[in-house]
Parts: structure tokens; sequence; C-alpha cells
């Protein structure tokens, strides 16, 4: 990790905090939680495009959709105990190329990579152990999970986790203005960008192309209440 000099910022708390590392050193180290006096709650805290960004935990309906899409794997694993993928939820991955710290909702990796990870009591997974992530939208910060656009105007998790090539990108939208699971593919690690996308609305099954060939039935999935 690099030496850097001080780093202030403003937190959400509205007290000012002058950082004695970079945050994505600190993060690394488990310490910019802490320093930035964030309650032991289910908040996380990530690094997106270089800035801190922090996030109260989800409500029941975000995690049922994850409950949701770990069933499918989990039945694909036990129909055929050759099929290669394993899944981990709420795993901090280092996105060490930018600088970048994300908390995925979950991973999902080969598994060679998931015996490794274990052998190797990892805490912060390299994006190169990762096949496919899965981020589902909450009203707070759904525009830091999507492609930048109004909201966001500097990279997102979307450009992130292209740019470290990290081949597939499942996105759940739950703002009810978009209602619909996206999976982005074929990573521009230059560009930071994905150039493919299928796209299913609420209600509709999801259909993951190989590697993976499962089905995801959205039909219970519900967009939160009100807008974004």
């Amino acid at each position: 990790m690099e030496e850097s000099p001080k780093v202030s910022i403003l937190a959400t708390s509205h007290h000012h905090h002058e950082l004695p590392d970079t945050p994505y050193n600190l993060w690394m180290r488990d310490e910019l939680a802490d320093l930035l006096d964030l309650p032991h709650d289910g908040t996380r805290v990530e690094i997106i495009g270089g800035e801190i960004i922090v996030s109260p935990g989800p409500d029941y309906a975000h995690n049922a959709i994850i409950r949701t899409i770990e069933q499918r794997f989990f039945a694909a694993e036990m129909a055929d105990r050759s099929f290669p993928w394993r899944y981990i939820g709420s795993q901090d991955v280092s996105l060490s190329e930018i600088h970048d710290g994300y908390i995925p909702d979950l991973c999902v990796l080969s598994g060679e990579n998931d015996r490794q990870a274990r052998a190797a009591q990892i805490k912060k997974v390299p994006p190169q152990y990762l096949e496919l992530v899965l981020e589902v939208t909450s009203p707070t910060n759904a525009s830091d999970d999507r492609r930048p656009g109004r909201r966001r105007t500097v990279p997102t998790k979307w450009n992130g986790y292209a740019r470290v090539g990290i081949p597939y990108y499942l996105l759940v939208d739950r703002d009810p203005k978009a209602a619909r699971t996206t999976l982005f593919s074929d990573p521009d690690k230059t560009s930071g960008e994905y150039r493919e996308a299928a796209s299913w609305e609420f209600g509709r099954t999801v259909r993951l192309p190989e590697p993976f060939g499962i089905k995801i039935p959205t039909d219970e999935w519900e967009p939160w209440q009100g807008g974004a």
C-alpha cells in the first residue's frame, strides 16, 4: 500500500475527520469505519470512484431477493455435484487496480477459487477470483450501483467491476421507475464499461446463460416504496 498525506473528508455525521492515510488503505486495514465513528448496525462503508460511501443496512425485501438467487445456485449444486460455482454474501472485494473497495450483495466464484479463498482465510477477495457479482439497489445508494448518470456522474460500481474485468455483473434495480434485472457482460477494462447487457422486468424469469445455466424467478420481487 502506498504512503500518502492526510486526507480530509466530511462524514455523514457532519463531523470533520482528518484521516491518517488514504481511504482505500484504511478500508483495507478495516480501520475506516471506526475512524468515521460508524455504528455497528449493518452500516456499510465502501470506496467507490475514490469516494467514501456510507450506506445503511438493507431492508428485508432486499435480502429476500438475494436469498432467491442463493437458493437457485444451491439447488443447481445439489442437483449436479459437478456444478462448478459457489457463492458468498456480503464479502469485501478489493479492487486494488483502482484503489476502490466494494461489498457486493453476492459473489459467485469457481469451486477452486472458493477452496483457495477459504484455505488462505482471505479477508478482502481480489476480483480475479470472481466470475459474477450481484448488487441489489436501495433508495439511498442506487446511483452508486448503476451506470453513471444524472444522479452520479463520477465512476460507479458498474465502472469499477468492468475496470477490473469481472466477467458478469448482475444488477437488480428495485426502483419503481425501473423494476428490472440486468446482466452486464463483456467488460472493457480500458474504458471501464460493460459492452453487453440483457434485461428482464420484475415478474419475468431471469435466465443466466452459460457458464451458469441458472433460471431465477422474480414474480415475488417488489420495488421499494416511493421514488429514488
